[in-house]
């Protein structure tokens, strides 16, 4: 039997230049393959930009993508799109679907031609995902990640965007149970609406054999060592977790800060350390690759996640496959991944107090690494895998209901 042809589109996927956007995208295609019953193609647009001067930040790597590339054994297609200022907004599904749409052709004079389109992130990509999949004829599945549906959703014409795409895809996904639910409160009408959660890397992340020696291998100390993950952006909460540190260390308690992750607000979080005395209790890693977070997780005694909006957090999952404790915001999935008292605490309120009391609640009874790690297990990607397919090929075989 031939296998499923898969196209997945999104703007949030690796590239040589960006190895590191979207890498939540790629893992569950990967998953996904080592089925061996599907093939694949990805089709991840960026803006067009006239320069690769490193001066331009972003908008230079944007440049710098090749136009095709081998990633991981995925083939995949870098067209670019016009993202004008001030009505991108407005208009970046249709420039998408637009500088998409000779990628896709080309796929499928080579080829290869889709079974479905399998699009990630509802606005703009999910919208201009819904206008390719018109133009060609193919069923479509959208993936809700986030941001997507919890902020960009509240606004009213990229709101309307997405009930037209919901009712051109044969199903709605959500990486987690309250993703869903939003989406059914914007009105998102899919046939189907599924929950279908990331899983970890089991094998990456695991707890480490001699915690203390990977302490003293990396150079840190704490009681406890906390690290917080993720871009540095204001969502994030970085500099909540900064200012639970130090009311922490006014309790007594030795507690150092790893703050893992790029972005613009590092020279702020740094001066905020520094104004609060925390400057030497603060370490700034920058943005680290999947195998050398693991050691980082592994070496804490707790994962600080202060976010003000999640979809469904894989730094979560992660720590905890590596046996390490969390302390997170109660936003998003997060209250489906975290299992107090025995894997963390969940703060209900988003409040650098809050964080701190419940860091050294969770700091006095800290559960067995194995036990915390067991949690995580349950988490590994079958589950995910098997939905993919089993709704990827219903919609293949015509769109009846699963």
């Amino acid at each position: 039997m031939s296998r499923l042809k898969v196209l997945t589109f999104s703007t949030l996927f690796p590239s040589s230049v960006r190895p590191g956007h979207g890498i939540f995208v790629e893992t569950r295609l990967r998953e996904l393959l080592k089925s061996g019953e599907v093939e694949s193609r990805v089709v991840a647009p960026v803006p067009w930009f006239p320069s690769s001067d490193p001066r331009w930040g972003d908008y230079a790597r944007f440049a710098a993508t090749s136009a095709r590339e081998q990633r991981n054994g995925l083939d995949v297609l870098h067209p670019r799109y016009l993202l004008l200022p001030k009505v991108g907004m407005t208009m970046a599904p249709l420039a998408l679907a637009l500088g998409a749409r000779a990628a896709v052709r080309r796929l499928i004079d080579e080829g290869f031609d889709p079974d479905v389109i399998d699009a990630h992130y509802y606005y703009p990509d999910g919208v201009a995902a819904a206008l390719l999949a018109r133009w060609f004829g193919k069923p479509l599945t959208i993936t809700a990640r986030g941001s997507d549906v919890n902020l960009i959703g509240g606004h009213a014409l990229p709101r309307r965007f997405m009930r037209w795409a919901s009712q051109v895809a044969g199903a709605s996904i959500g990486v987690s149970q309250a993703l869903v639910d939003r989406m059914r409160e914007l009105g998102l009408a899919s046939d189907r609406q599924v929950t279908l959660r990331n899983g970890v890397d089991l094998v990456r992340f695991q707890p480490p054999a001699d915690a203390p020696g990977l302490r003293a291998q990396l150079g840190v100390a704490g009681s406890p060592l906390i690290v917080s993950v993720g871009n540095l952006l204001p969502v994030k909460g970085h500099d909540l977790a900064i200012e639970a540190l130090g009311l922490m260390r006014r309790q007594g308690l030795d507690a150092r800060l790893c703050i893992i992750g790029a972005g613009p607000l590092l020279g702020d979080l740094q001066l905020l350390a520094g104004q609060r005395g925390l400057a030497g209790d603060v370490r700034f890693l920058g943005a680290l690759p999947q195998d050398q977070l693991a050691a980082w997780y592994g070496a804490a005694d707790m994962l600080m996640l202060a976010s003000e909006r999640e979809g469904w957090p894989n730094v979560l999952l992660e720590s905890m496959a590596c046996g390490t404790p969390v302390v997170a915001t109660a936003v998003g999935g997060i209250p489906e991944i975290v299992d107090p008292p025995s894997t963390g605490r969940i703060v209900a309120q988003r409040s650098a107090p809050a964080l701190a009391e419940a860091a050294i609640d969770l700091w006095r009874a800290l559960p067995p690494r194995e036990a915390v790690c067991r949690h995580a297990r349950q988490f590994g990607w079958h589950e995910t895998t098997q939905g993919q397919l089993h709704l990827f090929q219903t919609l293949a075989k015509g769109g009846s209901h699963a």
